[in-house]
């Protein structure tokens, strides 16, 4: 079988969204300073890229408007990517296309990070064309993780 070439877009300098890399792309991936990989989607992350250096969350949910992401989930993973970035380290949020699920999951890594939602969702927007963070799903769960966060629940488990 043919390796597709990783469909990967640089956020910033230590934040990348992609669209289901493969173990094949760990070597790119850790090429780009990537430490940490937020694994979206239900399928478990490939072992290349859970294989030191690469550490891996797995963050399993479906894409649908009728089940918005959950605000645990974003925490959850955003508590990992700041800490990461903390430590210099690049944060590579992949979901099936990169469109939804790992939109959302870079919109709230942003907003810890001190942008607005409508902030964090021009930047991903800008950065990764095919994103849709105007999503009616995607957008409205950014905003209330916004709220959420800027509400002091951080570090609530």
């Amino acid at each position: 079988m043919e390796h597709v070439r990783l469909d990967i877009s640089p956020i910033d300098r230590q934040l990348f969204i992609a669209a289901r890399p493969q173990s094949g792309d760990a070597p790119e991936v850790i090429a780009r300073g990537v430490r940490l990989v937020l694994n979206m989607i239900p399928t478990p992350t490939p072992s290349g890229l859970r294989s030191a250096p690469l550490q891996a969350v797995w963050l399993p949910w479906l894409d649908t408007a009728r089940l918005p992401l959950p605000i645990w989930l974003l925490r959850r993973g955003t508590q990992a990517a700041v800490e990461a970035l903390q430590r210099g380290e690049g944060v590579l949020t992949y979901c099936r296309e990169g469109r939804h699920r790992s939109v959302a999951m870079a919109c709230a890594i942003l907003v810890a990070h001190g942008m607005t939602a409508e902030q964090a969702m021009a930047r991903v927007k800008e950065a990764r064309p095919v994103a849709d963070p105007e999503a009616a799903h995607v957008a409205a769960v950014v905003r209330k993780f916004e709220a959420f966060w800027n509400d002091g629940h951080r570090g609530r488990p």
